[in-house]
């Protein structure tokens, strides 16, 4: 069976088929390292794992490559490192601040079972790669230099007579619908509405390089400029997949098309644009107003990081996913069976009832059902639910976790397991059932069998 993804340029699902299968790129937009990431952020970090890890198994780990960014120049990191580090220069404290939440962010998205991208650039490592493509642009007619600005022109790239795709394609609106959703200042030197900015001058104290198109003063550069430029230097000027949340279609990707494609002038920068659907919680959209704005880091407090990795693969990446204290508690559950059925198994292949709803645009919960499936053969489930990123621990530290996280203490609870057997056998039934709520108060919930009685943490 073939590997088929949703392209959201074509809008339709297509065959995948490598530009050349001994190396497959991938690209996804990576975070703003200002703050702790929240829950939405995992949401393309774990999908694009997963579409990572099958890329890899389909065609060998050392034939794929996978970038993910980091942008490390930011109006909101200057304003995070005012904030926290006052008394320092404000270029020291940027460092501080993009130090440490990258840290933050490697420490969250290593305990959801995420594996490392092969190459993770920086944006403020890229500013000659920056400067050449946008000395291209303007060369090329489609940017210009104002007042110690350089931007970018739509309509210029809607009138060039070549392969160039139409500006407004990736997001299927037209320049008129985009005025008003485009991120970009209301200025005087702008020759459209629908410009925008690939290079800026730097206010006082702000990070700052020497600036193209003959501009004298210092300057940075814009947000979309970032992408261009990194997927161009590990990726080339065309590669197979971008991806991305289903936020960054407009601007930022339609932007990252317009840049590359008339800087190299190509009729395509990936041949496959795939984005994630939103998240929002118990109902209601995330917001700091709404008192719901949770972060990975504070989930990861009370939940082990394969928990909120199972919980967002159960709704498709397309769909938006709802996250709910009920489904996190059913995923930790269903973990817990899976551990104690093949995490100390030795894995077999993965399972092609598993493979083949991932093939058909990562159908992960047709795949998650699948899963279920494979519960009386513990070799296929045990590969499988590796390549997924699931069993990255033992059984028994995986049931010590628990145990570390409630608190509990198996000495205590194997004493009383222990006292509850030997009531049992003299028939005393009172002082069994006395210990078992006891046990359950602690919350412990016991099982009895022919092989005796086992425990776990009720979740």
């Amino acid at each position: 069976m073939e590997l088929r993804l949703y392209d959201t340029l074509s809008r339709e699902k297509r065959t995948f088929v490598p530009l050349d299968a001994n190396n497959v790129r991938m690209y996804v937009c990576g975070p703003t390292v200002y703050d702790f990431a929240h829950i939405g952020n995992a949401r393309p970090v774990i999908v694009f794992d997963v579409l990572f890890r099958l890329l890899r198994h389909l065609y060998g780990e050392t034939h794929v490559k996978y970038v993910r960014n980091i942008t490390d120049v930011d109006d909101k990191i200057n304003d995070r490192a005012a904030r926290d580090f006052p008394g320092l220069p404000l270029n020291e404290a940027i460092r501080k601040v993009t130090e440490q939440t990258g840290k933050q962010f490697h420490a969250d998205v290593d305990a959801l079972g995420a594996l490392r991208p092969s190459v993770e650039p920086r944006a403020t490592e890229h500013i000659a790669e920056m400067r050449e493509i946008i000395e291209k642009l303007v060369a090329g007619g489609f940017a210009y230099a104002a007042e110690d600005h350089v931007l970018f022109s739509p309509q210029a790239m809607n009138a060039a007579n070549s392969v160039l795709p139409r500006y407004g394609a990736l997001s299927n609106r037209s320049l008129d619908e985009m005025v008003a959703g485009a991120r970009v200042d209301v200025a005087p030197y702008k020759k459209g509405n629908t410009d925008f900015v690939l290079w800026k001058p730097s206010k006082p104290g702000e990070p700052s390089w020497p600036s193209p198109a003959d501009i004298k003063v210092e300057g940075r550069p814009g947000w979309h400029i970032e992408c261009s430029a990194m997927a161009w230097k590990h990726l080339g000027e065309h590669f197979d997949i971008h991806g991305g949340g289903i936020d960054l279609v407009f601007p930022h990707h339609e932007n990252e098309v317009a840049q590359t494609c008339c800087a190299f002038h190509r009729e395509r920068m990936a041949n496959y644009w795939m984005h994630n659907g939103f998240l929002q919680v118990e109902s209601e959209k995330m917001s700091k107003s709404l008192g719901n704005f949770i972060t990975i880091h504070e989930l990861l407090a009370d939940w082990p990081g394969e928990v909120l990795r199972l919980n967002m693969l159960k709704t498709h990446y397309r769909s938006p996913i709802d996250w709910t204290m009920k489904s996190l508690e059913e995923s930790a559950k269903t973990l817990d069976d899976w551990y104690r059925v093949a995490a100390d198994v030795v894995p077999g292949e993965p399972a092609a009832s598993v493979v083949e709803p991932l093939l058909d645009d990562l159908n992960t919960p047709q795949a998650i059902a699948a899963l279920h499936g494979l519960r009386g053969e513990a070799t296929a489930l045990s590969g499988s639910l590796r390549l997924f990123g699931f069993l990255s621990e033992s059984a028994a530290q995986w049931e010590g976790r628990k145990q570390q996280a409630s608190g509990v203490d198996a000495k205590e609870v194997e004493r009383l397991i222990a006292e509850r057997t030997a009531a049992r056998s003299r028939k005393d039934f009172k002082e069994s059932d006395r210990i078992r709520d006891l046990l359950a108060a602690m919350g412990v919930a016991i099982k009895d069998s022919k092989e005796g009685t086992t425990w776990e943490i009720a979740r």
